[in-house]
């Protein structure tokens, strides 16, 4: 059998392309899975069928990585997928509200005109049919009242599990602190939910011996973030390329800290092509897999604007 070579991106999908690498052959895996919340290319999707594909990427790992290896899952621990069982969320915001129309006033005029509907009670109190509608039941459902609300899932147990029934264990954890890009947002006015401001990096261990090598870092590193379980690292300032994309920075940290130079790091989802930059540049191989092409080819771009770093690539 061919396997894929290094220092190349492929097209594909990762549960189907992981099964071309060179067993026992990847030191580092460090990902980030897409999250099913919205973006062009995961519209279609549904969490059983999200957890079908992380439990299949995660058994091919078994399979990649090699003894003494790291896989490295970066990803938020809260996703939202619309669930139709979910009551209505309603949230009256006091600060914001326009109408000075009460429920009682709404009660006092139904009285009066016991024939008129929501609209004309609406014309003759001078505010919306939505506000009548709110302060006779109680409905102050942002997006509309018969919006499909989103699900809260704590998502860490889903992986572990899938890792633990293949004999890839949990071996630590780091928080990543982002800086709350959406803090001035408007619908922070809106919900007490707090601003997306962190992910977490789940750090998982095929058994076998492995390298502690207190030189991989320079002292100052070790103890600004070598040793320390949360990592302050600004996000992206723009994603207009690629709408899900981690700063270098974290990749770079990933690679020197669990990965030797000329080890092979993988990253099955690809996207922009940051894991491979890092790789790079800290003197390792990659192999990266992506399964939409627009992206393969951006990857593929931002890795030619390091002519210094360039390596040989014979893309397939």
């Amino acid at each position: 059998m061919k396997y894929l070579n290094r220092n190349n991106i492929y097209l594909g999908r990762a549960e189907d392309k992981m099964l071309e690498l060179e067993p026992s052959s990847v030191a580092l895996s460090f990902w980030s899975p897409p999250y099913f919340v919205g973006k062009e290319y995961e519209t279609q999707e549904t969490f059983d069928s999200w957890q079908s594909l992380l439990k299949n990427v995660i058994e091919n790992h078994a399979y990649a990585l090699k003894s003494g290896g790291f896989m490295v899952i970066n990803m938020a621990n809260i996703l939202c997928f619309k669930d139709s069982n979910i009551p209505k969320i309603q949230a009256l915001n006091i600060s914001n509200r326009k109408s000075k129309v009460t429920r009682e006033m709404v009660l006092d005029a139904m009285q009066k005109y016991p024939e008129y509907n929501r609209y004309q009670l609406a014309d003759l109190l001078g505010c919306s049919e939505q506000t009548i509608d709110r302060r006779l039941n109680g409905n102050n459902i942002r997006g509309g009242k018969y919006q499909t609300q989103t699900r809260v899932k704590l998502v860490g147990h889903y992986i572990e599990k899938y890792a633990y029934n293949v004999g890839i264990y949990l071996y630590d954890k780091r928080v990543w602190i982002k800086d709350p890009s959406w803090v001035n947002s408007q619908w922070t006015s809106n919900t007490l939910k707090a601003v997306d401001e962190h992910e977490d990096l789940y750090i998982f261990w095929k058994p076998g011996e492995y390298a502690i090598d207190r030189n991989k870092l320079s002292k100052e590193d070790w103890k600004q973030w070598g040793a320390r379980g949360v990592w302050h690292i600004p996000s992206v300032r723009s994603n207009r390329d690629h709408p899900a994309k981690f700063p270098e920075e974290l990749a770079s940290r990933v690679i020197r800290l669990f990965s030797n130079p000329q080890d092979l790091v993988l990253d099955p989802f690809m996207g922009s092509g940051t894991t491979a930059i890092a790789a790079i540049k800290n003197n390792r191989d990659y192999i990266g897999i992506e399964k939409e092409a627009k992206y393969v080819e951006l990857a593929r771009n931002r890795i030619q604007e390091h002519p210094p770093l360039q390596r040989e690539l014979s893309f397939m």
